[in-house]
């Protein structure tokens, strides 16, 4: 039996979805299922059992015997929520028990850490020391929270047989819908441009464009900002290949390996629709200005160390079959 957290969410969802392709129907799913708009990610997956988050250990502890590894997902993921109690809760102390249940039975945990760790960048992106996690300096709360468990982890005298931290970058995909403003710019811009396409439907008049952010830093143009951008449907493989994986617990970013810049993914949706690019700068944010991330790549060497070889969508394929194949009729994965 297989239990993943935030199942009804983004990439939890996702990765029911690549254990049922995969034939595995043995999977308890868990998460806060009283959110109406998640309960469509789930609808047409085979389970076995759902369990709500905050009753997931009792539950373990009637079960675990029959626990053969926990994916967790599952997190507070909202990197404009600046209330650090909530983010020790429910990223920070729920993933500690989760951790020390695997350790005490004896059980594989794969967990979400996130790109969010690196800060500003300045010390790389590099997941091969893990000394390094002790000198980041992430840029928000929900960052912290992430990289104090990382931390937290590294110092643990004893851990589950086999563990992995995987630093997500900037993931899009089906499944997102739920995610309003933390979800992709993907996403944000096939809503853009569907919303002006219809009130051109209304009003006989083309308005299609997509707002991006204007750049706040001298070292960068406007669109120029540059993001690891990755498809879902990548990193549900590197999970999939690391639940098959012996051996080399740690943490490993989850990327592409190359950056790209917000222009190169605009311009990728529109031609996903067979439209000309129509494109607006606005001003970021006051609230996240100072914490943006004006550049993010991730290095991929040691996954692809222990065996990972599989290649990773381009900017464009993920976001041609994301928007042709999902977004264009709201189709879940």
């Amino acid at each position: 039996m297989i239990i993943v957290t935030g199942a009804a969410g983004f990439i939890g969802s996702c990765m029911v979805s690549k254990l049922n392709n995969k034939g595995c129907k043995d999977i308890v799913i868990a998460d806060d299922f009283s959110k109406e708009v998640k309960l469509s990610n789930i609808a047409h997956k085979t389970f076995r059992e759902k369990v709500e988050r905050t009753l997931l250990f009792d539950w373990l502890s009637n079960h675990s015997k029959e626990v053969e590894g926990i994916i967790h997902i599952g997190a507070r993921t909202d990197t404009t929520e600046f209330d650090m109690r909530v983010f020790d809760e429910l990223n920070l102390n729920y993933t500690k028990k989760i951790w020390n249940f695997c350790t005490e039975k004896s059980i594989p945990m794969i967990y979400a850490s996130s790109a969010a760790t690196y800060g500003d960048g300045s010390l790389g992106y590099d997941d091969h020391d893990p000394a390094l996690s002790y000198k980041l300096q992430p840029l928000n709360p929900y960052g912290i929270s992430k990289n104090e468990f990382d931390k937290w982890a590294l110092q643990q005298p004893q851990s589950p047989p086999r563990w992995y931290g995987l630093k997500f970058f900037n993931v899009f995909g089906p499944n997102e819908y739920h995610k309003g403003r933390m979800a992709s710019v993907v996403y944000h811009a096939f809503r853009q441009i569907s919303d002006d396409s219809f009130h051109a439907s209304l009003t006989g008049k083309q308005t299609s464009s997509v707002k991006l952010f204007r750049s706040h830093n001298p070292n960068y143009r406007d669109g120029e900002q540059l993001r690891d951008f990755i498809y879902v449907k990548d990193v549900i493989d590197v999970i999939w290949f690391l639940m098959n994986h012996t051996g080399d617990s740690g943490l490993y970013n989850v990327g592409t390996g190359k950056a790209r810049t917000f222009l190169d993914l605009v311009n990728a949706v529109f031609s996903a629709l067979n439209l000309p690019s129509s494109i607006e700068f606005i001003d970021t944010p006051i609230d996240i200005r100072d914490k943006y991330q004006y550049f993010t790549q991730a290095n991929m060497d040691k996954l692809k160390s222990i065996g990972y070889d599989k290649p990773f969508y381009t900017l464009e394929s993920g976001i041609e079959e994301y928007v042709q194949g999902y977004l264009v009729g709201g189709g879940r994965f």
